[in-house]
């Protein structure tokens, strides 16, 4: 069975694709619809891949931002030992 790509844009694209990954137009479309079907795939509790990857990086961004809460005189010398 062949796919046969009509539309020129689409040709283009994956033309620039295969040329940009060093493979056959055949791996480079294979390679485009395997990741856009990961990325439409659910885990367990329904939510996108792609949408649990974006809350775990908002998660961590929230938890890198800002010096957190001001230490104590008291606890800045026991984290340095005195």
């Amino acid at each position: 069975m062949t796919l046969q790509i009509h539309d020129p844009r689409a040709h283009e694209l994956a033309e620039k694709l295969a040329r940009l990954r060093d493979v056959s137009l055949d791996d480079a479309v294979i390679e485009a619809l395997e990741r856009r079907l990961s990325e439409e795939q659910t885990d367990d509790k329904g939510a996108s891949v792609m949408e649990a990857a974006r809350q775990a990086r908002e998660r961590l961004q929230a938890l890198s931002k800002g010096p957190g809460r001001e230490m104590t005189k008291d606890e800045i010398d026991d984290m340095w030992g005195q």
